[in-house]
């Protein structure tokens, strides 16, 4: 535990530098992750020491590296860097900078060139890439079009049908409202027929005159009515005929029998009510 903390105290002091170290609780838990962070922290910082080292050591490769390929060049074609102009310097420098760009080792055409066809291999593809995502794009675009067309539509229908509901909704009520006051009305008018009623009964009304027997009446004799058309349909083939005295008296005397006959059950009806 002593050594944990003196290496956890070693290791604020580094990061904190000048800075005053934060007051923090001391108990094993915070000591735990402290102590796991400075070891992290320090083999972090191992690794990024020996990555700075070894491009420090690449450094110095590429430039000497540089310099004597400088001096092999400038020695093969007689020049130096001061006979150089200002655009043959800057030549230089941007073929440098090419080189470094497509990551060649060296300047020569037969490293270009690959490189380069490498560059165009990598446009095409990109190119070719970027028209399928452009047709995705559009494809998108439409199905984004229509669905959103859609949505318009179905906002729209639930738009009517809200509305529709809210009216079908309020002629219900009235719907409600208006049966309430039938079935009102219409116990009002029973307990009305029943008071009614009540009141003929106890004044001994006959009941041969109320509205029920009288319109059953009338349908009897409405048939009785159909029933006399014939006998008179019967009749109207005599009424052209001379008078014969015998044959008339009798067919007079069948007729006024039936006539009577069809009177008296009328009357007995009449009666019977």
């Amino acid at each position: 535990m002593c050594e944990k903390i003196k290496k956890v105290n070693s290791w604020l002091s580094t990061m904190f530098g000048n800075q005053p170290v934060p007051q923090f609780e001391v108990n094993t838990r915070t000591m735990d992750l402290l102590y796991q962070l400075a070891q992290s922290s320090e083999a972090r910082c191992s690794d990024t020491a020996l990555l700075i080292e070894d491009l420090k050591q690449k450094a110095s490769e590429y430039q000497a590296d540089a310099a004597h390929l400088q001096d092999v060049l400038l020695q093969g074609v007689g020049l130096s860097c001061a006979s150089l102009s200002r655009p043959a310097a800057d030549y230089v420098s941007a073929l440098v900078d090419n080189a470094m760009v497509l990551g060649v080792r060296d300047t020569s055409l037969g490293s270009f060139m690959p490189a380069v066809n490498n560059l165009t291999s990598e446009l095409l593809e990109a190119e070719k890439s970027n028209r399928r995502l452009e047709r995705e794009l559009r494809t998108l675009r439409k199905r984004l079009g229509a669905t959103l067309v859609l949505r318009g539509n179905l906002q729209e229908d639930v738009n009517k049908t809200v509305t529709s509901q809210a009216v079908e909704s309020a002629k219900a009520e009235e719907r409600l409202l208006n049966m309430d006051f039938v079935k009102a009305k219409a116990r009002e008018l029973s307990k009305r027929r029943e008071n009614s009623e009540a009141q003929l009964v106890s004044r001994n009304m006959d009941k041969s005159i109320t509205h029920h027997a009288i319109v059953q009446l009338s349908e009897e004799v409405i048939a009785l009515k159909k029933e006399i058309i014939p006998l008179k349909k019967k009749l109207e083939p005599y009424m052209d005929l001379s008078p014969s005295p015998s044959l008339a008296q009798v067919k007079v005397a069948e007729a006024k029998r039936e006539l009577a006959a069809l009177d008296s059950q009328l009357e007995m009806n009449v009666d019977f009510k």
